[in-house]
């Protein structure tokens, strides 16, 4: 084509401003803000003239120029640019404590406690009493020491700051005694032994990846140390060959030495999983009981809550931890701080179980969910109801599973059936077993379930 052609061809092409006069744009200004709808405009504009390039250049049919045309695409892009990447989603695998999808869902009294302080100003570090600067230290505190016997306590936000944290304040430059059947690796390549490095602290392994004795703890502290560090294997299990003290044992060892024992509990449970059919997974007062020092643990696992790292044992420890300037760095913010002590409360009126969502998946009879698979079957007009099983997740409870009953639907493709489900609003996330396309009504809360239907309908109807 001919320069002379192509230039005309560019200026035809409408200016931003002519098409910030038409009444399409007043709309998007008045949605998006005048400078962002620039940006989109120019944008749409720099893409029509790369196509008008490519096409003259190869004689094709030339770009349309609609300025309707222009600002739908700009609006296409303004609602691309500001759609937000993370979105509620309905779970429907069966996996109870997802982490990919979030973890512990928080009761409706934990959101209604971040709903109040979020939507104004709060007492965070003001002491109403007092008239003057306060802790944030004390909202969930006096809770945990309540429910767990503990003289002190610390919430950061997670449990990796936890473990940090107390390593830094307490073990930098010094040797910390820890068994070889404990350097775990959780999800997200967090490392025990990388851990640990990073806070300064020497790492003494002691034992043998599948046997660890009292003696080996015992000839470790020959030499001075400033703690003794225990990992829950909550994501795996050594089985066969193995041998290793318990807690209590290795309590008593070291405190003849002086020495105080971290336990990273990871999980943090405060009630008897064995209540539900599960193996007993150990609680954090049992940790207390045994003699652990310091305990950590998570928020967002077993115990239900939001994401936090929180800290309890002895009240001298804790006070060198709170004092440490990283302990600022990691510190937990409002929102966790008010849906922590609003979970936490749970646990002290006893109603952990019919209050918090996750104890609510656990304890859920199969007969239940069965019924609710049966009405899903009904209402889609297919599948089949069969048995199948729940896990725990979330580095809790490793293999360890729950009865449930699952809604299969045969479909062709079920990956692509599966990527259906994933664009609907809001998301469905499901599984695939057996070519069959599962979804296990234990993890889809009451409230969801009307938005399921659709999902599938969805999915089904394309």
């Amino acid at each position: 084509m001919p320069e002379k052609v192509k230039a005309a061809s560019y200026r035809s092409i409408p200016s931003v401003e002519r098409l910030l006069q038409m009444p399409e744009a007043e709309s998007l200004i008045m949605n998006y803000g005048r400078p962002l709808t620039l940006e989109a405009i120019r944008c749409v504009l720099d893409n029509l003239r790369g196509q008008m390039h490519a096409t003259t250049s190869n004689g094709e049919s030339p770009v349309s120029l609609d300025r309707t045309a222009i600002l739908d695409l700009a609006n296409e892009k303004l609602d691309e640019w500001l759609r937000p990447s993370l979105i509620p989603v309905i779970n429907a695998t069966g996996v109870v404590l997802h982490t990919n999808l979030g973890r512990a869902p928080l009761s409706r009294l934990a959101v209604e406690a971040v709903r109040a302080v979020s939507t104004g100003y709060s007492n965070l570090e003001f002491d109403l009493e007092r008239g003057a600067r306060g802790s944030r230290l004390i909202h969930a505190e006096v809770l945990l020491q309540k429910i767990t016997g503990a003289e002190a306590a610390l919430v950061v936000n997670n449990n990796a700051a936890a473990v940090l944290l107390a390593l830094t304040a307490l073990a930098r430059r010094k040797r910390v005694i820890i068994s070889r059947t404990q350097l775990v690796e959780i999800g997200g390549g967090f490392r025990i032994p990388e851990v640990m490095n990073q806070s300064g602290a020497k790492l003494v392994e002691i034992g043998t990846t599948n046997r660890v004795h009292l003696h080996d703890y015992e000839d470790a502290l020959q030499e001075p140390a400033a703690l003794v560090m225990r990992a829950h294997q909550s994501n795996f299990r050594i089985i066969g060959f193995t041998t290793e003290p318990s807690l209590a044992e290795i309590t008593v060892i070291a405190h003849r030495y002086s020495i105080p024992v971290v336990d990273d509990l990871g999980s943090g449970v405060l009630i008897d999983t064995a209540r539900f059919g599960l193996p007993h997974e150990p609680t954090v007062q049992e940790s207390l009981a045994a003699g652990a020092d310091l305990v950590c643990f998570s928020g967002d696992k077993l115990l239900g809550g939001p994401q936090a790292g929180i800290i309890i044992g002895r009240a001298d420890l804790l006070a060198r931890i709170k004092k440490h300037p990283l302990a600022r760095a990691v510190r937990a913010d409002k929102l966790c701080l008010a849906a922590l002590a609003a979970t936490l409360e749970h646990y002290l009126r006893d109603e952990a179980e019919r209050e918090i969502p996750i104890w609510q998946m656990i304890s859920l009879e199969p007969k239940k969910i069965r019924a609710r698979a049966q009405r899903w079957a009904k209402q889609i007009g297919m599948g089949e109801v069969i048995a199948g099983q729940s896990t725990i997740g979330g580095g809790s409870l490793p293999e360890e599973m729950l009865p449930t009953f699952l809604l299969a639907l045969h479909v062709p493709q079920p990956n692509h059936f599966l990527a259906r489900l994933r664009a609907a609003g809001p998301p469905v996330i499901a599984r695939v077993e057996n070519d069959r396309v599962v979804l296990d009504p234990r993890t889809v809360l009451p409230n969801e379930e009307r938005a399921l239907l659709y999902g599938l309908r969805f999915a089904l109807n394309p």
